[in-house]
């Protein structure tokens, strides 16, 4: 649904059993598990990313400290590659399943809730594709703000329903991703939400690998089936839609970067 002043979308009715959506062995975010080839694309493009994603925090982190906190941390992939490159890392992961799979994969104790973390600050907070699902938005972006060192930076990945390839599939986008995806944000939602919190946006990044995943989901949704056809079309329309936001910049999945 949209409201009719911001123009936010946003997904209703949410279920009662929203969790019950997060267990199905097919959320490979959760499971971990490698079921199909979009499963294989998706783990693949991960082990790209993880370094770049270290990159880019280690790049717009401003303290000399390196204390982090991944929230919604899932399998806990990323804390683990972070906590090799020198971080300081500590997660929150609220379902049971994957935090205990992250626990291990990290050899730190995942927290349940951010109610659990000690008092202590970060120099980096991160949600890679997160947001989208929390049902509390602005309780929650209000406590990391709070766990924010001074000058402190959050780093917030989200679908950008104003992407080419949103347009394009329409009702059939696989980021739009109900009833798990409960927020669908533009530029504009993303900046009214951080200036709520006294987070300042600095910077906003593309991530141009999710344009060709989102559009092979896609195209597996729009024919009800998976072929190589599907494959290259989502392919090709992962590749149309970059192309298109390198004059919009309106990417897929945006990364933005705000400041305390």
């Amino acid at each position: 649904m949209e409201c009719t002043q911001c123009r936010f979308l946003f997904t209703h009715p949410v279920p009662k059993d929203l969790g019950s959506y997060y267990q199905s062995v097919a959320y490979i975010s959760h499971s971990n598990q490698t079921n199909n080839i979009t499963d294989l694309l998706y783990k693949t493009a991960r082990t790209f990313t993880l370094r770049w994603k270290t990159n880019t925090i280690q790049k717009y982190t401003q303290s000399q400290t390196k204390h982090l906190l991944d929230y919604g941390c899932g399998t806990g992939a990323f804390l683990s590659h972070a906590k090799k490159q020198g971080w300081t890392i500590s997660g929150v992961e609220p379902a049971y399943q994957p935090r205990q799979i992250a626990t291990q994969a990290t050899t730190v104790a995942i927290n349940k809730s951010i109610d659990d973390l000690t008092s202590q600050q970060f120099d980096a907070i991160t949600l890679w594709h997160v947001l989208e699902h929390i049902p509390d938005l602005h309780n929650i972006i209000g406590q990391l703000a709070t766990r924010l060192k001074n000058n402190g930076t959050i780093f917030i990945a989200v679908p950008n329903h104003n992407s080419f390839d949103a347009n394009y599939y329409q009702s059939q986008w696989a980021a739009y991703d109900t009833p798990r995806h409960l927020w669908h944000f533009g530029k504009k939602d993303i900046n009214t939400l951080l200036n709520a919190h006294q987070l300042k946006l600095t910077e906003i990044l593309p991530m141009k690998l999710d344009a060709y995943y989102v559009s092979i989901l896609s195209e597996k949704y729009k024919h009800e089936t998976q072929t190589l056809g599907t494959l290259i079309r989502g392919m090709a329309m992962g590749l149309k839609s970059n192309l298109k936001a390198s004059r919009t910049k309106e990417y897929s999945s945006l990364i933005y970067i705000a400041r305390k």
